[in-house]
Parts: structure tokens; C-alpha cells; sequence
């Protein structure tokens, strides 16, 4: 888990000191070409959602098998991990980060943490495809030599955040521990933004 929160950092960092220009993914992409455009639906949650209030996100677990762990760690560039979820079952899991406001696109986001990790010896990854999950959603797939796969969502988290689930599992897993993935990056979700009250004036007495 250390190696994978160390590397969750390092592509982070690298995808908002990144600069140069990108070419931005096309509106018309095929969702699950390639990457995981195919989300399953959510089951309604058995134990309630976690709510993260500071951050702007919640969780909605699909199954008590999931295991959640509130690390509340941060870097000092301001990057959080504030949740793990590992399902024992099938090896899976998910490492929720949610990176500060920052002039970055998740198309873009998600481009640089593709470069970011074809860079890494021994990953190979898909190309970023919009998602169904939101209007702003994209994703891809990674391998990790022959034993790890691996999935990344990219989402506009609450207040200009952006919010990442880095997923993982065994590489020889059936299709139902992917299924079982996806259906909980599915219920892990900004919450609404918060809407300001409008400002109530004193009507003003009619002067002729």
C-alpha cells in the first residue's frame, strides 16, 4: 500500500506542475474504449455513506465487503488520501485522492497521468476516454508487469477540487472483481456545492 500511495503522489504532483500544451480528448470518444467507460450501476448502500465534509466527497459502498480506511494523509503540495477502501475477497482496491483547485481540466489531468505513468518502468496504460459518470469524467486502464492490474478515474470534485480513485487488482481476477470495482467508483462522488442564500434588501418606501 506505501509503494502505491508514494506513486499516487509522484503522478499527482507531476500532473499539476506539468505544463505545455495538450490535445484534448474529442467530445465524441466512445465511452469504455479502451478504459473504463463501461461503470457498472451502484446497489443501494448496506452501511450509509461516508461523508467527507472538508474535502467535498462522499462514499457510497456497494458491499460491507469493502473495508474502509480513513488516512487523512496529506503532502506538502497539498494533495490528500484521505480514503482507502481494500476488498480482502478478491485483493482489490481503491485509493480516493483529491488534489487542491488547480487550472486543470480532468481531461487533462487525466493525460498527464497517463504520461506520468507510461514513464514508470514496467506500466502500460490506455488512452483517457470520457466517462458516463459526469459531464467533466474520463478514465483509463493500466497494467503493472504481468501481475497487477489497474484503473484511474479523473472527476471535478466540490469547489474546483479534482477528484482521482485509483483503482487496483490482481491480474488474474475474473470479470466480477471489475464489475465489483466499478460499481464502488461509482458511489464515490463529489457532494453538491454548497448554494449561497441571495442577499434579502429591505424594500425601499415609494418616494414620488
Amino acid at each position: 500500500m506505501a509503494v502505491w500511495r508514494k506513486l499516487a503522489w509522484g503522478v499527482l504532483v507531476l500532473g499539476v506542475g506539468c505544463s505545455g500544451s495538450r490535445q484534448a480528448l474529442k467530445a465524441d470518444a466512445a465511452a469504455g474504449t479502451g478504459g473504463s467507460g463501461s461503470v457498472a450501476s451502484l446497489p443501494a448502500s448496506v452501511s450509509g455513506p461516508y461523508v467527507d465534509e472538508e474535502l467535498g466527497f462522499e462514499v457510497i459502498r456497494p458491499s460491507e465487503e469493502w473495508q474502509l480506511e480513513a488516512t487523512n494523509e496529506r503532502t506538502p503540495e497539498g494533495l490528500s488520501i484521505p480514503v482507502v477502501l481494500r476488498h480482502p475477497p478478491s485483493g482489490a482496491q481503491v485509493v480516493v485522492q483529491v488534489a487542491p483547485p488547480v487550472q486543470v481540466t480532468p481531461v487533462q489531468f487525466a493525460e498527464r497521468l497517463t504520461e506520468g505513468l507510461r514513464q514508470q518502468p514496467g506500466f502500460t496504460t490506455t488512452d483517457p476516454v470520457p466517462l458516463a459518470l459526469s459531464d467533466s469524467a474520463v478514465g483509463f486502464d493500466f497494467e503493472v508487469g504481468d501481475g497487477v492490474r489497474g484503473r484511474v478515474v479523473v472527476r471535478d470534485g466540490r469547489q474546483g477540487r479534482v477528484l482521482l480513485m485509483l483503482a487496483t487488482w490482481p491480474a488474474q481476477s475474473v470479470a466480477s472483481v471489475i464489475q465489483n470495482v466499478d460499481a464502488l467508483i461509482v458511489g464515490i462522488r463529489p457532494l453538491p456545492e454548497l448554494k449561497a442564500h441571495p442577499h434579502k434588501t429591505t424594500p425601499q418606501a415609494f418616494v414620488p
